[in-house]
């Protein structure tokens, strides 16, 4: 049972959860058409072109499969626990990706595929800082886990066992958070291509300074 949530992790896992929509949504409608938040479809697609024997394919899924995990490993460096504290240095991870979003933008327009490393290095890192916080994890950029929370939850619900509220509408939050960041990166790709990314960077970047203000004034927390 989640105990509490404070208002900094409703806010800072619903910003997460939208901007990494908006960052996948913009990966499958790219010159590659290609999710980024994640690594399953990236996986599948590496061993179909491994097995077609697509060598230029398979490097370059291997190239995002690496950046990515570049990005975690950062975070892991960075943040080092998986339980949700104010103090760790989450808003140090945000500005880095915010950093290699910004970075990515002019390569995504030129369609060079370093664009799309930067980026999977971006939500490497985003991935990374999976957390848990009273009991509940925290997941912004993929929704599998999310689906498989609230289904549960329904199930208990339906067998007349206790069922936590607040994780029903942690999940719900989640849910509707990355869908909305799914659609605004869409309509926003349609008006701006690749430059709409500038948006998702500059709103981590913001994420991450807020969080450092909110973490300094508040030092006791963290403990």
């Amino acid at each position: 049972m989640i105990s509490k949530l404070p208002t900094w992790v409703w806010y800072g896992s619903s910003v997460l959860a939208f901007i990494a929509g908006s960052i996948n949504a913009v990966g499958f409608l790219g010159f590659q058409h290609q999710g980024v938040t994640h690594l399953t479809g990236t996986t599948t697609l590496l061993g179909i072109k491994a097995a077609q024997g697509a060598l230029p394919e398979v490097l370059h899924l291997l190239a995002v499969i690496a950046a990515f995990l570049v990005g975690c490993i950062a975070s892991g460096f960075l943040i080092q626990d998986s339980t949700l504290k104010l103090g760790r240095r989450y808003g140090v991870a945000l500005m880095v990706e915010s950093v290699l979003l910004f970075a990515a933008v002019p390569f995504l327009v030129r369609s060079d595929t370093l664009g799309a490393y930067l980026a999977s290095c971006a939500c490497g890192l985003q991935n990374g800082m999976v957390s848990t916080y009273s009991g509940a994890v925290l997941r912004t950029t993929h929704m599998s886990g999310i689906f498989t929370d609230l289904g549960i939850l329904i199930g208990q619900r339906m067998r007349r066992l206790p069922v936590d509220l607040r994780r029903v509408r942690l999940c719900v939050l989640l849910l509707s958070s990355f869908c909305s960041g799914a659609a605004a990166g869409a309509l926003g790709f349609a008006r701006f291509s690749y430059e709409v990314l500038y948006f998702p960077a500059v709103l981590t970047g913001v994420t991450g300074f807020s969080y450092g203000l909110y973490r300094h004034r508040k030092p006791s927390a963290g403990r």
